[in-house]
């Protein structure tokens, strides 16, 4: 994956002569990595900051969750996870994916990458009352970077190859399907006798919202084998349902091949913080739930008082005053 601790190797200098070091959440860069970040000023922000969106996206999405997307500063910032097969795993590998394109795609648009500028092949006419124009983010530049920069460090033909592969292409899908149409109007006093549109990125949270609901659909798979010498490599190996009566998964769908701890306790083994500790809702009957996140432990409760600033008033011009309110609030926490 792309996953993991910066070191001296990741300093490299932009056009201007700047050093420039990646964020810990980044990968050792390999060698084309290097090349293509060199190939392309301006590219080595945008994919730090697309890590940390969804680093911070997959934080939420499992927010009440026993598996709430842990992370650490340690060799691997997911921790022992990413080794495994399972539907965590797969997540990882598609929202990482998903935010380095979505992140290089708007950067193009922004113009903040020397290579790539705003798509511009949608142009002229587009219906009756519109007409392409405006600045359309680069999808396609975005896909083709992230597939060149995140896939080139999965190493193998193993069946853990083809899944990361698969969940890093799924991601990048996710964010190309949930582009939509933008329009501006034109015309006498706001009439809008005309519009001109382009393609606009989704909100990286209707990236997380759609992905999250492929891993509660995740496909379970094998590793195929063709065993016809005549099959290219591609075609040869690749997956299969793990029970032969479903369809095979889809471009769009996450696979994993490995059953996910429980995560209710802890496990140097699998890299499992569990539960203990972590706040839940008494009234719920969800996964957020004290009987479920708590894995039937039971729960303490306590309270703490909280004080906020409270009836903020406006003073003209320009002061604003509050008042400090104390709250008792009632936390409950796993056993």
């Amino acid at each position: 994956g792309i996953i993991n601790v910066a070191s001296s190797t990741n300093l490299l200098t932009d056009s201007k002569n700047v050093q420039l070091v990646l964020d810990p959440s980044l990968q050792l860069l390999s060698r084309k990595q290097r090349k293509l970040i060199r190939q392309n000023p301006g590219i080595l922000h945008s994919v730090s900051s697309g890590l940390q969106t969804a680093i911070k996206e997959c934080k939420w999405q499992f927010r009440n969750r026993r598996w709430n997307c842990p992370t650490s500063q340690g060799p691997n910032i997911f921790g022992k996870i990413v080794n495994r097969g399972c539907r965590e795993t797969a997540f990882i590998f598609a929202i990482t994916s998903a935010g380095v394109t979505h992140s290089v795609a708007r950067s193009c648009s922004e113009g903040s990458i020397e290579s790539c500028t705003c798509d511009y092949r949608r142009r002229g006419p587009g219906g009756p009352d519109w007409h392409w124009g405006g600045c359309s983010d680069n999808i396609d530049f975005g896909r083709l970077f992230g597939r060149e920069f995140v896939d080139s460090s999965e190493k193998g033909r193993d069946l853990r190859f083809l899944m990361n592969l698969h969940n890093n292409e799924a991601g990048r899908m996710t964010v190309f399907s949930e582009m939509r149409q933008e329009c501006k109007c034109h015309g006498m006093s706001g009439s809008c006798t005309v519009r001109t549109c382009w393609m606009r990125l989704p909100t990286f949270r209707a990236v997380g919202d759609v992905l999250k609901d492929r891993f509660d659909g995740a496909s379970r798979v094998i590793y195929g084998n063709k065993g016809s010498n005549r099959a290219s490599r591609v075609e040869l190996h690749h997956l299969e349902p793990e029970n032969p009566a479903h369809k095979p998964p889809s471009p769009h769908d996450l696979v994993y091949f490995e059953k996910s701890p429980n995560f209710c306790t802890y496990s140097g083994k699998t890299g499992t913080a569990g539960t203990a500790g972590r706040s839940c809702n008494s009234s719920s009957p969800g996964l957020d739930g004290c009987e479920l996140l708590c894995c039937g432990r039971g729960y303490r409760t306590r309270t703490q008082r909280v004080t906020e600033r409270c009836n903020c008033t406006f003073h003209w011009c320009c002061h604003v005053s509050c008042l400090n309110c104390t709250n008792t609030q009632v936390l409950h926490e796993c056993l």
